[in-house]
């Protein structure tokens, strides 16, 4: 079975909601997921064995959590490469941070990305749910 990890960042638990419903999508798609909170990445190692990543920030006043910075750097040294990839995240007013971490992944780790990145007020907005588990099920489709 296909493997999918989400590493997450989060202010206000609303990108941490995002998270698990890309997960629990994936999980539709025929897919095993594992959803870890950024600061339980200690090393490139803590990223191995997986065939999908999916990565996840909120824009705080136009700007990405310094968190998901530093981990974008150190996954850079985990062979991502044509790795399938996907990026989500929170805003409020601006959203940036996922168009910034799904460029990241495509064009610095060369990983093979879904169409676009998952941008959300929060999940249980506007049809955010169904959103956020859409977006988990197209991953597992790309996989499968």
């Amino acid at each position: 079975m296909k493997k999918g990890l989400i590493v997450f960042t989060t202010r206000t638990k609303d990108t941490e909601k995002i998270a698990e419903l890309v997960a629990e999508g994936m999980r539709f798609g025929g897919m095993e997921a594992k959803v870890q909170n950024v600061k339980d990445i200690k090393n490139e190692k803590d990223l191995e064995g997986y065939d999908a990543y999916v990565f996840g920030a909120p824009t705080y006043h136009g700007e990405m959590l310094q968190a998901m910075k530093t981990f974008l750097f150190l996954a850079e040294k985990a062979e991502l490469e044509g790795k399938v990839g996907g990026a989500f995240g929170a805003f409020g007013w601006s959203g940036e941070s996922p168009d910034r971490i799904f460029d990241t992944m495509k064009n610095i780790y060369k990983m093979d990305m879904v169409s676009q990145s998952l941008r959300l007020k929060n999940a249980g907005l506007g049809g955010g749910i169904a959103m956020a588990q859409d977006y988990g099920k197209e991953i597992a489709k790309k996989l499968i």
